[in-house]
């Protein structure tokens, strides 16, 4: 599937990424169960985890429907490495244009990391397919409906940082497009079972957004 089509139709399913930072191979067979349960479509291993093109391997071959792939990817090295894996994802916390083309170059979905508009522009005239607004903390959702007043129409610009059950209905309103959650849904250690758990309340809040 391309990836303009396979980011659509996971943010369709449910426009939350998994930030799985610290997974470990032996948690990601589990790990990965308890958050398909949950809804969620768009799974993220940040490459300072332990092994983890491992763990995206393992993710990406017992759930190929999803998008699997790679979080803190700063090189276009490292898309390789993710694509030889069989991860379809890169996401970076900053904009770094041989990133982004060498991801585009694979028909790899990719979601730099952007806090400016200048940022934000320049990512999307190398070809990424939608936009991280990281760190969200330094922002507010007001920052997410100023910029979306001048990007392109359509442009998914995704909140990393900071996003809770309690104010992802703050982002969602101001128009984000979906939600990268970390800490907030998995630690390292964290049982499966506490996850779902978690997961199925982050899917509840933003259908419930959604709803209102």
């Amino acid at each position: 599937m391309p990836a303009n089509d396979f980011l659509s139709a996971s943010m369709r399913t449910l426009p939350l990424v998994a930030i799985l930072r610290g997974l470990s191979p032996a948690e990601a067979p589990a790990i990965g169960e308890a958050l398909d349960t949950a809804g969620f479509a768009m799974l993220e291993v940040p490459l300072n985890s332990p092994q983890p093109l491992d763990s995206i391997a393992l993710l990406a071959a017992r759930h190929p429907a999803k998008l699997v792939g790679a979080g803190t990817v700063l090189a276009a090295a490292q898309v390789r490495e993710v694509h030889a894996a069989g991860g379809r994802l890169v996401v970076a916390p900053n904009f770094d244009a041989a990133v982004v083309r060498e991801a585009v170059r694979l028909d790899m979905v990719c979601l730099p990391g952007i806090l400016t508009p200048t940022e934000a522009f320049g990512a999307l005239a190398a070809g990424a397919h939608g936009l991280k607004l990281f760190p969200a903390e330094m922002g507010s959702p007001a920052v997410v409906k100023a910029l979306l007043a001048v990007l392109p129409a359509g442009t998914p610009l995704l909140p990393v940082g900071g996003v809770s059950v309690a104010n992802i209905a703050d982002w969602r309103a101001a128009g984000a497009a979906g939600c990268g959650i970390g800490s907030a849904l998995y630690k390292p250690g964290k049982s499966a079972a506490a996850v779902q758990q978690d997961a199925r309340a982050f899917a509840a809040a933003w259908h419930g957004t959604q709803a209102a």
